[in-house]
């Protein structure tokens, strides 16, 4: 496999997702102390290992990054549908659609919660992030 055009293709559909995320009023609040480009950069070498190649992510784990957030299944629901729309607006392969989808469904259970009650903070200082849904 050509790692180095997957990774373009993988920041192409982080690029395009996450400017989806940013001008949604409600994801947005997530990554209110977070800069655009360094989620986009984390987030594509993530993928860019999860796919086989160069493991170069040095976060945390998804379910020791998101511990302190309240993502409700409507939460994860959006943000799967901007994913979507992020594959279609970049072309990105159809074949390895299914398996980006499949790698996140794996991480779903340690994210989504059915109550804020299920939230941990990460830190002593951490705030329990529970945003409602603008929209509703």
């Amino acid at each position: 496999m050509d790692f180095a055009l997957l990774k373009k293709q993988i920041a192409a559909v982080n690029k395009a997702f996450y400017e989806r995320v940013f001008k949604d009023p409600w994801l947005v609040q997530i990554f209110q102390n977070v800069r655009q480009e360094f989620i986009e950069s984390q987030q594509t070498d993530f993928m860019l290992g999860a796919f086989g190649g160069p493991k170069e992510y040095s976060g945390r784990s998804p379910s020791d990054a998101h511990p302190h957030i309240y993502v409700t299944e409507e939460m994860w629901q959006l943000r799967e549908q901007y994913l979507k729309e992020a594959f279609e607006e970049t072309g990105f392969p159809q074949e390895h659609r299914a398996k980006w989808l499949k790698i996140d469904e794996a991480f779903k259970r340690s994210i989504v919660k059915s109550s804020p009650s299920e939230c941990t903070p990460r830190f002593k200082t951490d705030p329990i992030l529970d945003f409602p849904n603008p929209k509703s």
